[in-house]
């Protein structure tokens, strides 16, 4: 299990543009590094990222070789009502991961 970071306001105005910031600590192997012994370290990546809230997709980000290990996201949304957002990183070998935060709209 990969450990995750979000950053999000637990309050928010009604209509405000609010700031979403996320980071997972991944490897991020490409497939192209040999190892000690000479041969590719098989690859290893986060393919996707997708933000949704109450179920509604709000964000999606694809990922190849060249991204960095740790990917961190910064994205804007808009407040429109209270409720959970849910974040999913998927990628090779079966890896997925999932968290969730509550936006509570005043």
């Amino acid at each position: 299990m990969a450990r995750t970071l979000i950053n999000l306001p637990k309050t928010a105005k009604a209509g405000a543009v609010i700031e979403v910031k996320t980071l997972i600590s991944h490897p991020m192997e490409t497939g192209y590094r040999p190892g000690p012994e000479g041969r590719l370290v098989p690859r290893d990546i986060i393919t996707e990222f997708v933000c949704r809230f109450e179920g509604e997709e709000v964000f999606r980000a694809e990922f190849f070789p060249a991204t960095s290990a740790n990917p961190y996201l910064t994205f804007t949304t808009v407040a429109e009502r209270s409720g959970t957002f849910t974040f999913t990183w998927t990628g090779d070998n079966g890896f997925a991961q999932t968290e969730s935060a509550v936006l509570t709209v005043t």
